[in-house]
């Protein structure tokens, strides 16, 4: 890891329109892709510097896109030999600009997990407190798929507000939404009002999923980009923990659903109150000059006061005065750029047409083998595995939580080690197996209770070594430069789309198919994504995006 310090002078003059690649950090989650253009400094290793050619000793400079799992963002990045300075900063400076927009993913994997304890507290006669407890599978369905569906309308939504209100108000926005959606759930008199508030909060979901990552990579320091956002993927996987052991912790009192819910409203509080106490981001104060919203020295001199702020530096100091300059100047060459971006029409067209199917397909894969209903209904399978008490499935349910949060770990620190397509094939091959066997274990194995748990266990675990991760790191890498920002957009619909709807389907497919048919479906669609990956799927790994778009999509 090279030393902290202001890159040398060579290194400042550059062109934004050089050479282009993409790196981008691992995510697992879907967010909504923006097309507000912005710009980042991050360093490459020494072995990727290797037939680069390098005149008068001076640097040349890549320009690479980064997008945070699925955000559409301009990056341009330095590139440094290891033991080259870096940008200084303090870590005390950074903690609270990662942390508050991170609880935003916190919230997200919350409800996942509190969701999974709750549907079975809210279906118990001794246990729900109301008198409209005896539920559906369609109304199961949509008190679990509720927060999916407001997710959706939040991304479809947040594009035309998100450069307006920026990124700063857009977590303060969702944290509200976090807070009121919480509120009305918890406190919800009938079905009809529950709905309401799983609605709201799943808004908040879609501002938080779309704000989040822009922050942190809008105002965070470059060396430490990638690793922070990578980390907020941890973050969502900590959530699902923490909501799985809130519903193991209330599962035995009346109206605990009403808890699991409502518990959430502190962390919403907490992070609202953290963006409040934040900057907006410099960045995006230089967006909206550009955009001709106001005047261009003001928004300068407050993106300098800004910068200095994050960098824990004296107020308006030389360097980041330099670096809002050098920022400006890419804002203005990307936004340029950005008014020529391809239609959505071109997406299915040539080789963004070969990008949709790869990147399409693996989002779409990644949902349709039943993720989303192995994580909201984990609680429930566990019960009808034969974990009769309540207790003991939701404590079964943070065991597997553990164990999400530490294959997410190995995840995030071997995707590029190990490339794509190896990761993928062992890790759909592994959900796959896990499939069959819960189904073999409805079928024929209905005595032996620990093959459901091992079964879940080998699921989340392959899941994070392949599908979670990989999915949106493909779809990053693959949309060639003009249309990638409509194509990830795409990808983001189709993902939570069809995440809302088998997430929905799932428990009425249950009573009409029974368990073991359910999950043998979900066999073979993994089967079938198995061989998607192996036929279709390209490694990209080490390839910059030029050299994607022409060995790959060409």
């Amino acid at each position: 890891m090279a030393t902290f310090g202001a890159p040398p002078p060579a290194l400042l003059n550059f062109k934004p329109s050089r050479l282009r690649q993409i790196k981008v950090p691992n995510s697992s989650l879907p967010y909504s892709a923006p097309h507000s253009p912005t710009s980042q400094i991050s360093l490459t290793p020494r072995k990727q510097l290797r037939g680069l050619a390098l005149r008068d000793s001076t640097m040349k400079v890549r320009v690479q896109r980064e997008y945070a799992a699925g955000d559409d963002e301009e990056a341009e990045k330095l590139v440094l030999p290891d033991d080259e300075a870096h940008e200084a900063f303090t870590w005390a400076s950074v903690i609270a600009p990662f942390l508050f927009p991170a609880l935003g993913g916190l919230l997200f994997g919350y409800d996942i997990g509190a969701t999974s304890g709750a549907t079975i507290s809210l279906q118990s006669a001794e246990l729900s407190g109301t008198s409209w407890y005896s539920l559906s599978a369609v109304q199961l369905g949509l008190v679990v798929s509720g927060s999916l569906y407001g997710a959706l309308l939040g991304s479809l939504c947040v594009y035309p507000i998100a450069d307006f209100l920026g990124r700063r108000r857009e977590l303060i926005s969702a944290a509200v939404l976090y807070l009121l959606g919480a509120l009305v759930t918890a406190s919800a008199p009938d079905f009809a009002v529950l709905l309401a508030g799983r609605l709201i909060y799943g808004l908040g979901i879609g501002l938080a999923m779309h704000g989040a990552p822009l922050y942190i990579s809008e105002t965070c320091p470059s060396q430490i980009r990638g690793t922070l956002i990578s980390f907020k993927e941890l973050f969502i996987v900590l959530g699902i923990l923490v909501g799985y052991s809130v519903g193991n912790a209330a599962i035995n009192a009346v109206g605990g659903w009403r808890l699991m819910f409502g518990l959430s409203a502190p962390f919403a509080v907490l992070m609202g109150l953290g963006m409040w106490t934040l900057p907006p981001s410099p960045r995006w104060l230089l967006l909206r000059a550009v955009q001709g919203k106001g005047s261009l020295e003001e928004y300068k001199e407050k993106a300098i006061a800004v910068l200095s702020r994050l960098r824990g530096r004296p107020a308006g100091d030389k360097v980041s005065e330099k670096q809002i300059e050098e920022t400006l100047a890419s804002v203005k060459s990307a936004y340029t750029e950005q008014e020529s971006e391809g239609s959505v029409l071109e997406v299915f067209q040539g080789p963004s047409l070969k990008a949709f199917i790869i990147g399409g397909g693996l989002v779409l894969f990644q949902q349709i083998t039943g993720q989303p209903s192995v994580l909201y209904y984990a609680g429930s399978i566990l019960q009808s595995a034969g974990f009769s008490a309540a207790s003991d499935a939701t404590r079964v349910a943070v065991v597997i939580g553990i164990f999400k949060l530490l294959m997410t770990g190995v995840a995030v620190l071997k995707v590029d080690d190990l490339g794509r397509r190896p990761l993928l094939i062992g890790g759909v091959a592994g959900i796959a197996a896990s499939l069959l066997c819960l189904s073999a274990y409805y079928k024929f194995l209905g005595s032996f209770p620990l093959v459901a748990v091992a079964s879940l266990l080998l699921y989340v675990g392959c899941y994070q070594i392949s599908f979670g991760p990989i999915s949106w790191l493909m779809v990053s890498e693959i949309f060639p430069l003009r249309t990638r920002g409509r194509g990830i957009s795409l990808a983001v619909l189709t993902n939570f789309g069809s995440n809302a709807i088998v997430t929905f389907a799932f428990a009425p497919l249950k009573d009409l198919l029974g368990a073991e048919n359910l999950f043998l479906l979900f066999g073979a669609i993994a089967l079938a994504s198995l061989a998607f990956v192996v036929l279709v799927v390209p490694e990209t790994k080490g390839l910059s995006l030029e050299e994607i778009e022409l060995k790959i999509l060409k």
